[in-house]
């Protein structure tokens, strides 16, 4: 004789539950170690300050660099060979004064050692007094 057990068929079961416990504690972890910066919003409140005009200009030399590396001293094309030769030239365009203001008028695309040499050329010709040239956006 020949006994059947009678079984059903149970059906599989997944049991979702520790998986979903183990991505909370994932999720609450990164959320508690992650830094939110916003380095682009910062919040700067310049001082406001009013000044009285002068009425005499302080000399100015302007140089200018364009995006491939030449140079210009009064709108007068230079070739720049070293730094001293530059602060020779400086000191030419200056002339006896010594509160001569240094203009630079750098290209935005231009190197940021072209400026530096002008700066370090000034530096050399005596004239510590710098200001660089912009526009308005």
């Amino acid at each position: 004789m020949k006994f059947k057990r009678h079984r059903e068929n149970e059906e599989p079961e997944i049991n979702l539950i520790p998986m979903i416990d183990v991505l909370l504690v994932v999720l609450i972890f990164l959320m508690v170690t992650t830094t939110y910066s916003k380095f682009s919003e910062l919040q700067i409140n310049l001082p406001q300050a009013a000044g009285d005009n002068t009425k005499e200009k302080p000399r100015s030399v302007t140089v200018s660099v364009d995006a491939a590396g030449n140079y210009a001293i009064n709108n007068n094309s230079i070739a720049f060979s070293n730094i001293a030769n530059m602060a020779t030239m400086l000191r030419q365009a200056a002339g006896n004064s010594g509160d001569t203001v240094i203009v630079i008028n750098a290209d935005a695309k231009s190197t940021h050692q072209s400026v530096i040499n002008i700066m370090e050329a000034g530096r050399e010709a005596g004239l510590t007094h710098i200001t660089f040239a912009t526009e308005k956006p």
